[in-house]
């Protein structure tokens, strides 16, 4: 008989979708938002404004395009988890070191986000703010999906941990308070647990872990899905699965939001279904249109936001290159009049661009 070699296993290949989309996403929030935003205080025509009226957050109950950004976040950080932790599962990589690993890029993005918006720069006990950024929902959703995902290896299982996250979040909900801000039994552990060294009083953050996890664990386990589709020869059945799956959470979250009510600010549980759900359809778009059908042209330079997310949401968050722009720009000021409040936003996010730019063109990637 003869012997045939066996097949040597496929390396995870790096979808250039989950790079693009999270690209696209830190575009719309570090370049086209803010220009477009300072458009809209020059230009007051009435279809202009339902747009500027998209690119703001629901002041409470509701979902808007805006809305999506920073779920979108979350979940690009769990699609990309699984082909992150298979890497380290390699014979001679203790589980002792991949959670020094984990806690450390928790701590790291946790401190990240103190000093994005936790004034910790500031060197001062009295406007210190402990939780209160995206950067560390990410922290807290990444760690607990990292938690389950080095410890449950059934795809079921995981899926029943992502759902029971929201059910533990949700119970004390509905027994305890209500979902009026100040009501609810997220902002009363708020209180309670970072009392005055909250930031924001409009959002809740340490009971909103839960759903943060299982906004993480979504992209997970749409990640699982795309990295094992990755290693078949033959693509095409992957978008149509993520896309019903996409239309069956957002129809659970509208549904559940009649029940608990779709609130970002709470990052309830529909909020989390709603807005997951239509995190699978933008993956399912993309994954189709650039890994399946090949379609990067025009595309590929949202890598240079994708690939340096974290670097790109510091920096653009923390340092303003307005002054720059207006030592370059002084002169078009007598001319474009009330414009020049344009030319200055869309100047501090081009040099931004640029930043990225090079790092992007010589490989220089920072990794929490």
């Amino acid at each position: 008989m003869r012997r045939e070699k066996m097949a040597k296993p496929r390396e995870n290949k790096r979808l250039a979708s989950i790079d693009i989309l999270r690209g696209a996403d830190l575009f719309l929030l570090l370049f086209l938002q803010p220009v477009l935003i300072a458009v809209g205080k020059v230009y007051d025509a009435p279809w202009y404004q339902g747009i500027m009226y998209q690119l703001d957050h629901e002041v409470w109950e509701g979902f808007r395009v805006w809305d999506l950004v920073m779920p979108l976040f979350l979940f690009m950080v769990g699609a990309s988890m699984p082909f992150s932790f298979s890497k380290y599962r390699k014979p001679g990589i203790s589980k002792r070191k991949l959670y020094q690993r984990i806690l450390r890029r928790f701590l790291l993005l946790f401190v990240l986000g103190m000093i994005v918006q936790g004034n910790l720069l500031a060197l001062r006990i009295d406007v210190l703010q402990i939780y209160n950024n995206t950067l560390q929902a990410i922290a807290a959703g990444y760690l607990i999906a990292a938690v389950i995902l080095l410890n449950v290896r059934s795809y079921g299982w995981q899926i029943a941990l992502t759902f029971l996250l929201m059910v533990v979040y949700s119970i004390p909900m509905q027994i305890w308070g209500d979902y009026s801000l100040g009501g609810s039994f997220a902002y009363m552990v708020d209180e309670v647990v970072i009392g005055g060294f909250r930031g924001d009083l409009s959002y809740t953050w340490v009971w909103s872990s839960l759903t943060f996890g299982a906004t993480v664990m979504f992209g997970a386990l749409c990640g699982r899905l795309l990295m094992n589709d990755s290693r078949r020869a033959e693509k095409g059945n992957l978008p149509g699965v993520l896309a019903v799956l996409g239309v069956a959470l957002v129809l659970a979250g509208w549904g559940l939001g009649f029940v608990e009510p779709i609130i970002k600010r709470l990052w309830t549980s529909s909020m989390t279904l709603f807005a997951s759900g239509w995190c699978f359809l933008l993956m399912a778009l993309f994954y189709q249109w650039i890994d399946v059908m090949g379609h990067k042209r025009g595309l590929e330079w949202l890598k240079i936001y994708g690939m340096n997310a974290i670097t790109a949401y510091c920096i653009g968050e923390t340092i303003s290159f307005r002054s720059v722009t207006a030592s370059l720009t002084f002169g078009l000021e007598p001319y474009t009049g009330a414009w020049y409040g344009v030319v200055l936003t869309a100047g501090n996010a081009l040099i931004l661009f640029g930043i990225l730019w090079f790092m992007y063109r010589y490989k220089i990637y920072l990794k929490v």
